[in-house]
């Protein structure tokens, strides 16, 4: 059994060429046609996967070669997106591990890769982009070998075939000197080195439930793979959950995957992977059985999230000027779907009807979301990053991040002083054609705004990764961000003179002609408190003075933030407010007597308690 079914994942970091990879394993094994208009990077079907380039969504495909289904796992390669991974390789029976010949294995490769060896994958390692003129595969295999050690690889995983790809040219090779024309090497060394799926024909049914997709017709489906037996089309099973509670089902229809896309069959068998309809709230970790002998499979464990935000309907003064969903009902239906299919999610309700906690891996994974919604026309406020403490051995404990960061030499002590004062941990540090390159272990609040003033601090030129490492005892106080804010105390446009007026106050986040509202946040204070501007102010025309002055002032261009950068840089008192066209920061409390009255309560409370 088995010997016409392999089932791999792929692993890379973020731009190593996975994507490019697989689309030329589709194209060489005649998954298209010869005359079929196809656009690069087919995996990334997602909207912010072909803009961000990365993946955030596990796929399945298929490819045959030589008579043998290779089913192919896309994995994401950000941490953030863990939830994805865990699941997908249990499917799985070898990783196929990419890296890129001139930057070598990376954090997120780590992470991934920590999780495949624990599952006692056996791993293939393809030493991509060899043709670059600056590649160094021989400096890559050594670090490859090393996190292997590191990573407490067994010695047959430390044993592992390497390939040589230039994915971009369509080329795969078994030595550097060797000539090749295809990737032919590689489809054979998945043959010969990937395990065939361990499974009986004859046994019982038992299907373990991996991933979830969910569609407007058929409702949810599970997708994971047969360990032993025949699932087939109209079959009675009984649905094991997470928790042990058996109950009845029967199967509507299966499928089995097919180049990029699924086909409906009548049965699927051991070892392959597949989908199938008919039981509505099958979960992750949930196991398909025989009716007549169930016997449940070992669940999945999936890593906890690691921090938390609250989401709220948007009250600000333009709130409903550019959605199409705006209410508490429209805000929580679209959460509670998401987690139909996003289980490393939580939602929770808080106090407030209007509003929802939602946890989740890291800022990378709550930001997609939040970008999603806004595409989907949903108006909302979020809070404040927030990371999620646990209490270990009766002592409190944070989330910790591996964190690598690139600078040229001149910066490297102004990164050791920013890691050093948000509690980091120096692992390594290296220094080559005028880069450094850092590693090290950092709590998740410290990471919390640093990319940005670690951006300022370096003139652009820091290269910063991280992923989750593990929970390790409370680290203490970190400092908040250190500058004020610009807030507006106008409802309006905002004005080139009010603007030029205010270029000695700090940096703006705005352009002229932007509406603002009171209590938005127009930009940066130099100093460390908050101050309210007239952003709105414009010049008196006179017989004297034209209004058209303003027509040869020159600004310097505003700092423009992302999502994910706006939600790092608001502080407690802070929000960001997020249309289908915009996002906005500004304060909870509009009114400047409201933020007055605010902090005075603050400073009594803090007299009184003794607190910081």
């Amino acid at each position: 059994m088995g010997n016409n079914i392999r089932n791999i994942a792929i692993i890379a970091h973020v731009d190593h060429g996975k994507t490019t990879l697989v689309d030329q394993m589709l194209k060489q094994t005649g998954v298209f046609r010869a005359n079929q208009q196809i656009m690069e990077r087919v995996l990334d079907s997602n909207d912010q996967e072909r803009e961000r380039g990365i993946t955030i969504i596990a796929k399945n495909i298929s490819i045959n070669y030589k008579g043998v289904k290779i089913n192919i796992i896309d994995t994401p390669g950000h941490a953030d997106f863990g939830g994805e991974v865990e699941r997908v390789l249990k499917m799985a029976d070898g990783v196929l591990l990419l890296v890129d010949a001139y930057e070598g294995p990376m954090p997120q490769t780590r992470f991934v890769l920590r999780k495949a060896l624990g599952y006692h994958l056996r791993p293939l390692v393809v030493i991509n982009k060899i043709d670059r003129t600056d590649s160094q595969p021989e400096k890559a295999l050594d670090e490859i070998f090393d996190l292997f050690v590191e990573l407490n690889a067994s010695d047959e995983q430390l044993d592992f075939p390497v390939i040589y790809a230039s994915a971009k040219n369509g080329i795969a090779k078994l030595s550097l000197q060797d000539d090749s024309n295809d990737i032919t090497p590689l489809l054979d060394a998945i043959l010969k080195y990937v395990p065939e799926p361990k499974g009986d024909l004859t046994a019982l049914l038992q299907v373990l439930v991996a991933s979830l997709d969910y569609n407007d017709f058929v409702g949810r489906i599970g997708i994971g793979r047969i360990f032993s037996g025949t699932l087939r089309a109209n079959q009675q099973v009984m649905w094991i959950t997470r928790e042990g509670e058996h109950k009845l089902a029967r199967i509507n229809e299966v499928y089995t995957f097919h180049g990029m896309g699924r086909e409906s069959v009548s049965e699927a068998v051991a070892g392959d992977i597949v989908a199938f309809t008919g039981i509505e709230d099958v979960d992750i970790g949930d196991t398909i059985s025989s009716a007549e002998n169930p016997q449940q499979l070992s669940s999945i464990s999936i890593d906890e999230p690691t921090l938390s935000m609250v989401f709220s309907v948007n009250d600000s003064p333009f709130s409903g000027q550019d959605g199409r969903y705006v209410t508490s009902r429209n805000l929580r239906e679209r959460l509670y779907r998401e987690l139909r299919s996003n289980v490393a999610l939580r939602v929770e309700d808080t106090a407030s009807p209007d509003a929802l906690r939602v946890s989740g891996r890291g800022l990378l994974h709550l930001s997609v979301l939040i970008e999603n919604m806004r595409r989907e026309g949903y108006e909302l406020q979020v809070s404040k990053p927030k990371v999620i403490y646990k209490d270990i051995n009766g002592k409190k404990a944070e989330p910790v991040e591996y964190v690598v960061i690139d600078v040229p030499d001149e910066y490297s002590g102004q990164v050791i002083s920013m890691i050093g004062s948000r509690r980091g941990d120096m692992i390594s540090m290296e220094s080559d054609k005028g880069h450094t390159h850092f590693e090290f272990k950092v709590p998740s609040r410290g990471l919390i705004g640093l990319r940005n003033r670690l951006l300022s601090a370096t003139r652009g030129e820091a290269v910063m990764y991280h992923n989750f490492y593990d929970y390790e005892p409370f680290k203490g106080f970190i400092p908040h961000r250190i500058q004020g804010v610009l807030v507006s105390m106008a409802t309006g446009e905002a004005t080139t003179y009010a603007i030029d007026a205010l270029k000695d106050r700090g940096v703006m986040f705005i352009e002229p002609g932007v509406k603002v509202y009171e209590g938005m946040i127009a930009g940066e204070h130099c100093e460390e408190n908050d101050i309210a501007v007239n952003i709105c102010k414009s010049r008196k025309a006179t017989n004297v003075r034209s209004s058209t002055a303003d027509k040869g002032i020159k600004l310097q261009p505003p700092r423009i933030l992302s999502l994910e950068m706006a939600l790092e840089y608001i502080e407690d008192d802070e929000l960001v407010e997020v249309t289908p066209k915009t996002f906005r920061l500004r304060k909870k409390a509009l009114k400047e007597k409201e933020r007055r009255r605010i902090t005075h309560e603050e400073g009594e409370y803090a007299q009184v308690s003794g607190a910081e």
